[in-house]
């Protein structure tokens, strides 16, 4: 994590008023939140809709916070207290986070898109490690607020740090870029995931294409290349960064030879590679993940025997294609993180092609943030549904009983109640079935897989 004296950071958040009695001070590691305060901390009170940061700042230096930040036209700065001014508590920690990404002798590599930004992290994050000193975006630290601090928070001798870049709206991720001038930067995909604000896929591409705004003279941009909306704006880019390409087929530069389902998950091939590379995690759609991360790492030098090595020490974010066993041995196929209309009807494909249990069960929670069409996207994957291979289909919410309505599958029930679904799961689920359990994070249909567990 970051440690600098207090001089060497009101230089670097371009702030003024310390005190010099307080300029050698040393911070060690920022927050922004005072209930997460650890002892040496740079306390950044973030000026909110709904709550002000500075009101929290007593509280963050009664728990050893070593300085604060102040906006100057906040009144009632803590007095005999290390204070910086600064004219924006954001911009200095988007400030701070630059310029200490600056002072380290690392690469950043940057992921965003509509699905799989958290599994190509992790992707990225194990292959390299074979060969760096890594750092990562833990969890969903993705925004505005959690980038900067995830920068702030790797160590001194980190090499890369691989960057997730989350967005609500046009011009976040270009910010984000910017704060980290990345050396490597990846588009998962495009799917529907923020259409409520963004109003169109389209839309949704050229502010995901906003990751190359800060992208390195001599930096890779990898995407995919089967995407329409993506290749026709690269067309049109005049960068000197390199572009490389993933997708199904040998028009891209990454591409799968071949590709097969194993019980412990996919074994698939590449032009780039003599051998086989195993990827313990289900899903066509994580093997087009580790295309891309192979991209980028074969651009940093990494070789093949070390890709694989990685990848067979892989450890997914859970709730992403995670394996569980319920009680009764049934097994579940977590994705319960999220969901949209892409991500769910690649896990459909996945679900249809697994061949060793005798019944395939869905169970699917509402996808949210869809905007006004929400209904027919809905109903859209209960038609998606393969009748002929999926024995039963269970959903959960308001907006998910639309798929059971179009669902041409004839064992199929809705429900608004966890507990109830669960119990019906259980009434026809055995240890020789598995079941695919998926919803938005705001679903939180993890609560029915526990349920299933005790």
């Amino acid at each position: 994590m970051i440690t600098r004296t207090l001089k060497e950071i009101q230089e670097m958040v371009n702030g003024t008023g310390l005190a010099p009695c307080y300029e050698a001070l040393v911070i060690k590691g920022v927050t922004i939140n005072s209930r997460e305060v650890q002892t040496g901390n740079l306390f950044i009170p973030i000026v909110g809709e709904r709550v002000d940061g500075h009101l929290f700042a007593p509280e963050a230096m009664e728990k050893d916070a070593v300085a604060t930040l102040w906006q100057k036209d906040r009144s009632d700065a803590p007095l005999n207290k290390p204070v910086i001014l600064v004219e924006n508590t954001e911009l200095a920690l988007q400030q701070l986070a630059t310029a200490y990404r600056d002072q380290l002798a690392l690469k950043i590599v940057g992921i965003t898109g509509s699905n799989g930004k958290t599994s190509t992290k992790d992707i990225m994050a194990s292959i390299l490690a074979t060969t760096f000193k890594v750092h990562k975006t833990q969890g969903n630290f993705n925004s505005e607020f959690g980038m900067p601090l995830t920068i702030l928070q790797a160590n001194e001798k980190t090499e890369v740090a691989v960057l997730e870049m989350g967005m609500r709206g046009i011009g976040q991720i270009a910010l984000l870029s910017h704060i980290a001038r990345p050396d490597a930067a990846i588009i998962t995909n495009i799917g529907e995931a923020h259409i409520e604000e963004l109003g169109s896929r389209e839309n949704i591409s050229r502010a995901k294409m906003e990751i190359v705004a800060g992208l390195q003279d001599d930096g890779i941009f990898v995407y995919h290349g089967d995407e329409p909306l993506l290749t026709d704006k690269v067309a049109n880019l005049n960068a000197s960064y390199r572009f490389v390409t993933f997708g199904d087929g040998p028009k891209n530069n990454y591409y799968p030879t071949s590709m097969k389902i194993t019980s412990e998950g996919m074994v698939f091939s590449i032009p780039q590679a003599a051998f086989e590379f195993s990827l313990p995690v289900l899903g066509k759609h994580n093997v087009m993940n580790t295309l891309a991360a192979i991209a980028v790492a074969h651009n940093f030098g990494v070789t093949n025997e070390s890709i694989k090595k990685g990848l067979a020490s892989l450890e997914m974010t859970k709730m992403r294609m995670e394996i569980v066993k319920a009680a009764s041995g049934l097994t579940i196929i977590n994705d319960a993180y999220n969901s949209s209309p892409t991500s769910v009807r690649a896990t459909l494909d996945l679900l249809t092609s697994l061949t060793d249990y005798e019944q395939k069960i869905v169970v699917l929670g509402d996808m949210l943030e869809l905007g006004e069409h929400e209904i027919c996207y809905h109903e859209e994957i209960g038609a998606y549904i393969d009748h002929t291979e999926i024995d039963y289909v269970f959903t959960y919410g308001s907006l998910a009983k639309h798929i059971a309505s179009t669902t041409k599958v004839a064992r199929v029930q809705a429900f608004e109640d966890k507990e109830a679904l669960a119990e019906a799961i259980k009434t026809v689920a055995t240890a020789k079935d598995i079941a695919l359990i998926k919803g938005s994070r705001g679903m939180k249909l993890e609560e029915t897989i526990e349920v299933l567990q005790s």
